[in-house]
């Protein structure tokens, strides 16, 4: 009997640009480094328990909230094998809020402020359709079937805008969960 190598693990991004060593990138828009466009909502180029990890950075707040988002959460539970991690970054709305009704920020910075709460919108899917705080997002989270939810402060994969800071303040919710 011949020896099996053992698989590459699958190492899914969810719409990243960045071009990575061991990483296949989804997005919704084709581009440089992107493998496969498609959405988030339906990730049917990928079997169920087929990925051993994904990672979304400022992705699931382009969704809506009733159909998408909890859709995108279920694909990417079906898509993860059993006790691997989601890694979730999203802007945060409870700091954004707070950022927005600091006294001191000029009216241009609280418009700053809410490109991020709403999307710089300077093409079709540069819009927000929701804002995310930990315990919304848990409860999506957990909903789809994920456990062990926990924030986390950086993940040290990508330089995207899960360690954005404005204002001096980290603005992202940085979320790791694992497939039950």
């Amino acid at each position: 009997m011949a020896d099996q190598c053992p698989s590459p693990p699958v190492r899914l991004h969810i719409g990243g640009r960045q071009s990575k060593p061991g990483w296949t990138i989804l997005n919704i828009q084709s581009g440089p480094g992107v493998d496969v466009v498609g959405s988030c909502t339906d990730l049917g180029a990928f079997a169920d328990g087929s990925v051993d990890e994904i990672y979304a950075s400022h992705v699931y707040e382009h969704l809506g909230l009733r159909q998408e988002l909890p859709k995108a959460l279920s694909e990417a539970s079906r898509v993860l094998k059993s006790g691997c991690l989601l890694r979730v970054s999203v802007p945060d709305i409870e700091i954004l809020c707070r950022l927005f009704l600091h006294p001191q920020l000029s009216t241009r910075d609280r418009l700053h402020v809410i490109m991020h709460m709403f999307g710089a919108q300077e093409d079709a899917h540069d819009f927000h359709r929701v804002g995310l705080s930990m315990d919304i997002l848990g409860e999506y989270l957990r909903g789809s079937g994920f456990t062990d939810i926990r924030r986390v402060e950086d993940f040290g994969l990508f330089d995207d805008f899960s360690t954005f800071r404005r204002f001096g303040v980290p603005i992202s919710l940085n979320l790791e969960a694992t497939r039950g």
